[in-house]
């Protein structure tokens, strides 16, 4: 009896440290530390793809800089349950549609960033979008 009231216990510790630690490890899934949080960058650009999947959505936005060239933006957006409730589909973003995208870019200075908002050449907004 004694054995097993001990290993009950020990049972109940470990159960509980280990719930403990899901909070955190939810966190830093979710975690936007990679993103400056202190700027918004407006880009304009084709998209290339939009990649309706779990755990996040991806833009994937065709971009031409300074010089000329196309610059490949990778932009995180919402998991797509949680944007499905927002009105967004998995056509919301199409393969040659032209948009502005306002982006908290990458710390690292990578091209990507954490989606805020698009507008579409016919107004449309998704996300925010404030003048």
């Amino acid at each position: 009896m004694f054995l097993e009231h001990g290993f009950e216990r020990i049972c109940a510790r470990l159960a509980a440290a280990a719930l403990a630690f899901i909070p955190i490890l939810t966190y830093a899934h979710h975690s936007a530390a990679s993103f400056d949080s202190e700027r918004v960058v407006e880009l304009t650009g084709v998209v290339k793809q939009f990649q309706w999947t779990n755990p996040h959505t991806w833009i994937q936005l065709l971009v031409e800089d300074d010089g000329g060239e196309q610059v490949e933006w990778s932009i995180e957006a919402g998991g797509p349950n949680s944007l499905a409730r927002q009105g967004w589909r998995p056509t919301t973003f199409s393969p040659g549609d032209e948009v502005t995208i306002r982006i908290r870019p990458m710390r690292n200075g990578a091209p990507g960033g954490g989606f805020v908002g698009a507008r579409f050449p016919d107004g449309t907004i998704v996300g925010r979008w404030e003048e």
